[in-house]
C-alpha cells in the first residue's frame, strides 16, 4: 500500500532515527525551497556538535554550566496572585536543541564516569 510506504518514510520515531537525504528528496517532493536551504545549513551545525568529544575536564565543567538542564523561558506570568498565561518552553523550537542536550549529557557521562566527579550539582 503507498500510503503506508509514504507515511513511515516520513514519521521518525526518535531524533536518533533517519533515512537517506535522497530518499528523504524522493520522499518530499513537495517540501519548500526555503525549509531544505534551512535544513542545509543547520545540518553541518548538529553533525558538529554531534562529534564534539568530551576529553577535557575543565570543557565538561563549561558546557554543564552553559547549557541548562531545564529550559530557561518557561514562566508562569502571575498577577496579584492569580495566574494571567503560561508561557510555555520554547527550547523545544531551536533547531540545534537535540544535539546540545546530547553534548550536555555527554559532558555529565564524562565526569560522572571517567573522572568520577559527582554531577548532582548539575541536575
Amino acid at each position: 500500500m503507498r500510503v503506508f510506504d509514504n507515511t513511515t518514510k516520513k514519521i521518525f520515531l526518535a531524533s536518533w532515527v533517519s533515512i537517506n537525504q535522497t530518499e528523504a528528496k524522493a520522499a518530499n517532493v513537495t517540501q519548500q525551497p526555503r525549509q531544505s536551504t534551512i535544513r542545509n545549513i543547520i545540518q553541518p551545525l548538529r553533525q558538529w556538535l554531534d562529534n564534539i568529544q568530551i576529553r577535557d575536564r575543565q570543557l565538561a565543567h563549561r558546557l554543564c554550566k552553559l547549557i541548562p538542564a531545564q529550559c530557561p523561558f518557561e514562566r508562569d506570568v502571575k498577577l496579584l496572585g492569580k495566574t494571567l498565561f503560561h508561557i510555555p518552553p520554547m527550547c523545544k523550537l531551536n533547531p540545534l536543541y537535540e544535539e546540545l542536550v546530547g553534548l550536555r549529557f555527554r559532558a555529565l557521562c564524562y565526569l560522572a564516569d571517567e573522572c568520577g566527579e559527582d554531577v548532582t550539582q548539575y541536575c
